[in-house]
């Protein structure tokens, strides 16, 4: 450890606040980097989803280069504070949240994807969760910020130790893309039977009132056993207790769920009066249901060390049809866009369970539905494959993450 060196984040960054727009801004525009693509990912993807109208002016105070450090400046809960994520490329025209700083490069000291594994790194985190809870504050000022300290070696060791890491990420992003063909697979299918109605035997399928003979109008209500929704801390437990994983939207996200340090934490007995009123069981359906609404997951791993919050509801399908179909119908167009027209609320947005509920679609016949699981059960089971694959490379990253900032390892 000899040639690592303490340097203030001032030393080596500038600062700047992101961009503060009304919601009537966004959905059109230019490129915007939001708060929860910081939040999620340790580097900014190669392209950036989210759309704002925005002046030059604007894109030019608040651009995107690479070896931009991004960094949330306020949260609600302690665990969202000071995530970042780093640019690895240009982002023309791009503009940041305000919710988040962005902080830009002085010089060449620190290798770009150095110090994004590094303010992930527990050694980091630690330091920074300890800095925040002695200056509890609705917002990160500044000069806080930049007198925090990181380490650094010489720029070689950078640059062995994000090379060492970056190999399991590019797995990891490999994974990730043979996921999204896969899904999108199921996807298409879905919309081949059930949407443009070209299912076996249609050819020769009379419709009847707008709808092929023998299938029939139901709803989500019709099709489960059980809807309900996790529990609110509240006057029930304490977060940040135990071992065990609260899982909110913020843990959801590319049709799964995430246990790892960005979920907060419950004891046993939280846990217990979660289950209680969610009776969460795999098999079971989770679906984002304020804020970011229509997110989907199926529950594929042993529930007895996690469980979800009242934002998130859970689903459990009836003899009627199969968790298959009822997965698949969730992510459908038509399903997400009635949830975004039947949201309500002012500062943030969510579906009743009544109106998710009363969601009608036609149902086939049962051996329709039987054939199309016999399809795509197969690549569902590739896609849980994989994510296993994933989370068991992304614990053996952040296992090594630490020894590597420790010079426990040498490189």
């Amino acid at each position: 450890m000899s040639e690592w060196k303490k340097v203030k984040l001032g030393d080596l960054y500038d600062v700047h606040n992101g961009l503060s727009k009304g919601r009537q801004f966004f959905g059109s525009g230019y490129p915007f980097l939001t708060f929860s693509t910081v939040f999620n990912k340790w580097f900014l993807p190669k392209e950036l989803d989210a759309l704002v109208q925005s002046s030059d002016k604007e894109r030019e105070a608040c651009s995107i280069k690479r070896g931009d450090v991004f960094i949330t400046r306020t949260s609600e809960t302690m665990d969202e504070l000071g995530m970042s994520s780093v640019a690895l490329r240009d982002y023309p025209n791009a503009t940041y949240n305000g919710f988040t700083k962005r902080l830009r490069p002085i010089n060449d000291s620190a290798i770009p994807e150095y110090i994004g594994y590094y303010l992930r790194s527990p050694k980091f985190r630690g330091k920074f969760m300890a800095f925040s809870t002695m200056t509890t504050r609705a917002s990160l000022a500044n000069g806080d910020l930049l007198g925090m300290e990181v380490e650094l070696p010489s720029k070689e060791t950078q640059y062995h130790i994000a090379t060492i890491l970056s190999r399991y990420d590019s797995l990891i992003e490999n994974y990730q893309k043979q996921i999204k063909l896969l899904e999108e697979a199921s996807q298409r299918l879905y919309k081949e039977w059930f949407v443009d109605l070209h299912f076996p035997g249609h050819e020769n399928t009379k419709i009847v009132d707008g709808m092929p003979e023998g299938w029939e109008k139901k709803t989500i209500n019709d099709v489960t056993c059980k809807v309900t929704t996790g529990l609110n801390p509240r006057k029930n437990f304490v977060l940040g207790k135990g071992s065990n994983y609260y899982v909110t939207i913020k843990n959801m996200a590319d049709n799964t769920f995430f246990l790892d340090d960005r979920c907060d934490k419950v004891d046993n007995e939280a846990l217990e009066k979660i289950n209680k009123r969610s009776d969460l069981k795999i098999g079971d359906i989770l679906f984002s249901g304020i804020g970011t609404i229509g997110r989907v997951a199926l529950v594929d791993i042993p529930t007895n060390n996690w469980n979800v919050s009242e934002s998130v509801f859970t689903m459990r399908v009836n003899v009627m049809a199969t968790k298959e179909f009822l997965y698949l119908m969730l992510l459908s167009p038509d399903m997400q866009n009635y949830c975004q027209s039947n949201a309500h609320g002012a500062a943030q947005k969510g579906i009743r369970m009544a109106d998710l509920k009363a969601y009608s679609f036609i149902l086939p016949p049962f051996w329709v539905i039987q054939k199309f699981t016999s399809l795509v059960t197969p690549t569902i089971k590739k896609v849980s494959s994989i994510r296993n694959q994933i989370r068991l490379l992304t614990e053996a990253r952040d296992r090594l993450l630490p020894k590597l900032m420790n010079g426990e390892i040498k490189v």
